[in-house]
């Protein structure tokens, strides 16, 4: 509360008391009484000799009943357009794109599995993006959070994750409705320590929280697995993703 205005700031609500005190026929006493701020104070911040606090502010706002300070606002280019390099997109065409996803991919550990987690994409007001993050897998050391490109010249969507120099990238369509396909390129452990390039299909599909969904490795005759499979099969059959040989 003992915050001081910047200069600029405080040149503002000096203007404002002026003004209010000489329309209302008020004088500097009175306002000072009413705000139970020191006649001093008051004086040498409306000279310009000593900067508003934000409690003082509110206190003389309060007596005159009269907003002083101007909202505060982040710059519009921050608040709502992404930067060019992901694509210069704007928060409300992209809205459509926040939620929760149940992801589904075939599984690296066991042949026939699908593994499954949640994906969370929501806007990220302090950077001006998307951003995603990863939960519920049951290999936590590996969930990924990163940033949200989406290129308008494509139409494809990128999850890119970028670590010490490494990148993992999903790189989705829409092909119907909310739910996203395409292709994870990633690493996959390899022999002994070694991490080897790998590529697979995958899936998000829109998540209600509610939804009590299996998570981490699904295979064969557990519950949902039928259903899982056939939404990561039908990345291939339909086209949505190409992995020739």
């Amino acid at each position: 509360m003992q915050h001081e205005l910047s200069n600029k700031n405080s040149e503002s609500v000096a203007t404002i008391v002026r003004e209010e005190l000489a329309r209302r026929r008020l004088s500097r006493q009175w306002l000072a009484d009413e705000a139970k701020v020191s006649l001093s104070t008051l004086e040498k911040a409306l000279a310009g000799r000593r900067p508003f606090t934000l409690a003082t502010v509110i206190r003389l706002e309060d007596a005159l009943g009269t907003k002083l300070r101007a909202p505060v606002t982040m710059p519009q280019d921050m608040r709502l357009f992404a930067p060019d390099t992901m694509g210069a997109y704007a928060r409300p065409a992209v809205q459509w794109l926040e939620g929760r996803y149940l992801t589904l991919r075939p599984s690296f550990s066991e042949a026939g599995a699908i593994f499954a987690y949640l994906t969370s994409i929501s806007w990220n007001d302090a950077e001006g993006h998307l951003v995603f993050s990863e939960a519920s897998r049951t290999d936590r050391e590996f969930e990924q959070k990163g940033f949200v490109s989406f290129p308008n010249i494509s139409g494809a969507i990128y999850l890119v994750t970028i670590w010490q120099g490494q990148y993992r990238i999903a790189l989705l369509n829409r092909p119907s409705g909310r739910w996203l396909s395409g292709i994870l390129l990633t690493l996959a452990s390899g022999e002994g320590a070694q991490l080897t390039p790998a590529s697979l299909p995958i899936v998000l599909l829109p998540h209600d929280d509610d939804e009590e969904k299996a998570v981490g490795v699904v295979r064969p005759g557990d519950k949902d697995y039928d259903d899982y499979r056939t939404c990561v099969d039908r990345v291939t059959q339909r086209g949505y993703a190409r992995f020739p040989v």
